[in-house]
């Protein structure tokens, strides 16, 4: 029998930022996304979103948020709706007028975009949940199904070192996030010009969040019990791409780096890869590697999201 664990305070409300949750909602979040995966894997199939519609807004190109949450619809009963470009988001009408369109007819809207604004205009105008699929500023969905795949290997977050290898982009702002609500240890090795967003730092700092930064990221790799990296080059950064490569020469994750983590000691990346550049191939199919373990959790994570803030 299905037995949901959450807090029960997110109902009807955004998710924009994982910095807008209190550490019981976090654990909350993660533990019925948890339960909801056992429940689906046993057989149960409760629709517990019938007849609720999502509607998906994509300005960027998508694998596994545009697949998860319209699969997560549909395990939960619900259904989703895909608006993509053709609706010319904040162009062809202002975002304001979309989100008195969108209120009308769905239950929630995710969005994927460029501007963080663009996810704060809709949420201030739309009388139901929105929730933010990625930015160029946080994506905090990603660290929902980054942390369920910590607590199924490590069975606890108590304790755990990880260390984030790259670019201080929108998943490292949200790691930073993360990390003052699970209470583990962080660990960023970027180099000067890279590091994440210093008001996010500093906020998590104040919240007791334990944070270091380095310029040597073997050094840092040094008994870490989690090592994750992402790309260098973000959606839209295209055009400075030989300047991050530039500056990023050392940062190549390859197995040889797994020598310095704990004895239990895993490999992450949210995906997608630029093989060759933040990672070689050979470190995502190395049998420490937990990608494709956080790429199905996306699926999860999402559900969890939905559910508790869609749920009647």
């Amino acid at each position: 029998m299905l037995k949901l664990t959450n807090v029960d305070t997110l109902k009807g409300k955004d998710f924009l930022s994982l910095a807008d949750l209190t550490k019981d909602e976090f654990k909350g979040l993660v533990d019925g996304a948890i339960e909801l995966k056992r429940a689906w894997k046993s057989g149960e199939r409760p629709e517990l979103l019938k007849h609720k519609s999502l509607a998906m807004i994509f300005e960027k190109q998508s694998l596994r948020t545009r697949t998860t949450f319209d699969v997560g619809m549909y395990q939960l009963g619900g259904h989703s709706v895909l608006l993509d470009g053709n609706i010319g988001f904040g162009k062809r009408e202002t975002v304001k007028d979309t989100a008195k369109n969108l209120e009308r007819w769905v239950d929630g809207i995710m969005i994927r975009t460029f501007a963080h604004s663009n996810v704060e205009q809709l949420a201030e105008h739309a009388a139901v949940p929105v929730i933010n699929g990625l930015t160029d500023f946080l994506h905090p969905t990603q660290l929902v199904a980054d942390y369920i795949t910590l607590k199924e290997v490590f069975g606890t977050w108590s304790g755990l070192k990880l260390v984030y290898v790259g670019d201080g982009n929108n998943v490292c702002n949200s790691h930073i996030n993360a990390t003052a609500l699970a209470g583990t240890k962080l660990v960023i090795a970027c180099p000067e010009g890279f590091e994440p967003d210093a008001g996010v730092l500093e906020k998590a700092r104040a919240k007791g969040a334990d944070i270091e930064i380095y310029r040597d990221p073997r050094e840092a790799t040094k008994g870490a019990d989690i090592l994750y990296t992402d790309v260098w080059i973000s959606m839209g950064q295209e055009e400075d791409a030989k300047r991050r490569k530039a500056a990023f020469t050392g940062y190549t994750i390859t197995p040889e780096w797994f020598k310095e983590l704990s004895s239990r000691g895993i490999f992450m990346h949210d995906l997608p890869t630029h093989y060759g550049e933040e990672c070689v191939e050979e470190a995502v199919y190395h049998e420490r590697s937990r990608v494709f373990d956080q790429a199905e959790n996306r699926l999860h994570a999402h559900k969890g999201i939905l559910y508790q803030l869609l749920k009647d």
